[in-house]
């Protein structure tokens, strides 16, 4: 079974990259794009992506970090983006549930980002939590039909919206928790071209690494739960979240 990790944070882990990679790829993970959240970790993601064939960065601001973008952060990100295994800008957006930044601060910066998107040519990773009216609204407002995904995916109220704009959906472990009824809903109702699965690690591990700290190979456990739970074959989902994956990120099948 053939997968890809969407997004992860492999400077953020425990275990070495190194260790984290072999692993993942012994459980069948093909590519992983790991995350830049500021300049420091944007680097570092970068530096990954030289050094393991399978890893590939998206670069930006977290929105946490809003209150300190600045026009060098736009500097930098058009600068690291010339590396050609940098496949996204983000993950930027908008974080109502933490008070780590300003509101406006997060919508300045996530509009930036999204700019630099476009201008770059590079699919926007959003991040949003309980933000979802704004989220949108800055999204139709300034991405137009540029793609865009909806990393750890949380929007059940919005599927329709979701859908009817073209957006991707990043479904993580959190997928797999008994509390998480109406995203497991949402993601039965997600046609399947729009779907993707990533871990997020370190955070939301799978059920049934819960309670442990997340890696990429964890992926495996994300892409059966959401297999049964649309009534379909793992390899199958594993195989369309893949394509998935090519097509958002530019990929070919060889490689680039």
């Amino acid at each position: 079974m053939a997968m890809v990790d969407s997004h992860t944070h492999l400077g953020s882990c425990d275990e070495s990259p190194a260790r984290l990679v072999e692993e993942a790829h012994e459980a069948g993970v093909e590519r992983i794009v790991t995350i830049g959240c500021g300049q420091r970790s944007s680097e570092e993601a970068v530096a990954f992506c030289d050094e393991f064939e399978c890893v590939y960065a998206a670069i930006g601001v977290h929105p946490n970090d809003a209150d300190h973008f600045r026009r060098s952060d736009e500097s930098w990100i058009g600068e690291f983006a010339q590396h050609p295994k940098v496949v996204g800008v983000g993950e930027c957006g908008l974080d109502y549930y933490r008070d780590h930044a300003r509101p406006d601060a997060q919508r300045r910066a996530f509009v930036a980002q999204i700019g630099l998107a476009r201008e770059l040519g590079l699919p926007i990773v959003v991040h949003t939590r309980e933000a979802d009216d704004d989220t949108l609204d800055i999204l139709a407002r300034e991405a137009g039909d540029h793609p865009v995904i909806l990393h750890c995916f949380s929007m059940v109220t919005k599927v329709d919206v979701v859908v009817e704009r073209g957006y991707m959906t990043s479904f993580a472990g959190q997928l797999t928790y008994k509390s998480a009824v109406d995203l497991q809903e949402a993601a039965r109702r997600i046609p399947p071209e729009h779907l993707l699965v990533e871990t997020d690690a370190p955070y939301l591990s799978p059920v049934p690494r819960r309670g442990k700290p997340n890696r990429p190979a964890n992926v495996q456990y994300t892409v059966e739960f959401l297999a049964n739970l649309r009534d379909e074959d793992p390899d199958e989902v594993a195989a369309l979240t893949s394509a998935n994956a090519r097509r958002i990120f530019g990929w070919t099948e060889s490689g680039g």
